[in-house]
């Protein structure tokens, strides 16, 4: 069960159509197992319709709009979740074994591989990291903003602890120090606006070689 979910606003996003690329990949594969936010976005999806059915009129009726927004609010019908992760456009872009991958190690705990380049045309880099069981990744905040699903694992900071296909956006504003829970190593993919920014004593010498 997913706990972290992406908010309001980029779920209307990806409804509308007007998210990247890499950031609508990191939504769907949350919306495969989180049935919360997939009743959301369907009622998002029917608001929509019913808003193009009606474009020519001055309006979408009150009654309709009122119920449909009240199905975005409220409780999610209950929808059956896969007992197999469905990773079909993941495996299409990066093979079924993300750890047989070719991983380079950044730090102790901690691997990338940047896929970027499986995203022609797109300004944001989109990354994977790995950090190792039980390890931990160096204290950090971001430079921009940078948007996180949990592909294998778990991970825990100051906000709890996120596992697998749970959801998180950071901004500049936002420091933390990840810790791999133990048992797995936690994989995740994120697309970020700017390079992170370590900000522990020894991170700040690190930071000419992180990108």
């Amino acid at each position: 069960m997913t706990h972290h979910h992406p908010d309001s606003l980029m779920l209307m996003e990806y409804s509308a159509g007007n998210l990247s690329e890499p950031h609508a990949l990191c939504i769907r594969l949350h919306l495969d197992q989180c049935p919360h936010c997939r009743s959301r976005v369907d009622a998002l999806d029917s608001l929509g319709a019913v808003m193009m059915e009606q474009q020519s009129h001055v309006a979408v009726a009150e009654s309709t709009f009122d119920s449909i927004m009240a199905r975005i609010d409220g409780e999610p019908e209950p929808r059956p979740v896969s007992r197999t992760p469905r990773r079909s456009a993941l495996s299409k872009l990066l093979g079924d074994d993300l750890n047989s991958l070719p991983w380079k190690r950044q730090l102790r705990d901690v691997s990338v591989l940047d896929i970027t380049d499986r995203f022609p045309g797109q300004d944001d880099q989109v990354i994977l990291q790995k950090l190792c069981a039980g390890g931990k990744a160096p204290v950090h905040t971001h430079r921009g903003e940078e948007t996180t699903v949990v592909l294998q694992g778990a991970f825990a900071d100051n906000r709890g602890v996120f596992s697998q296909w749970d959801f998180v956006v950071l901004g500049q504003e936002d420091e933390h120090k990840p810790v791999a829970l133990e048992g797995d190593d936690c994989i995740t993919l994120s697309v970020l606006t700017a390079p992170l920014k370590l900000t522990g004593t020894f991170g700040r010498l690190l930071n000419p070689f992180i990108r």
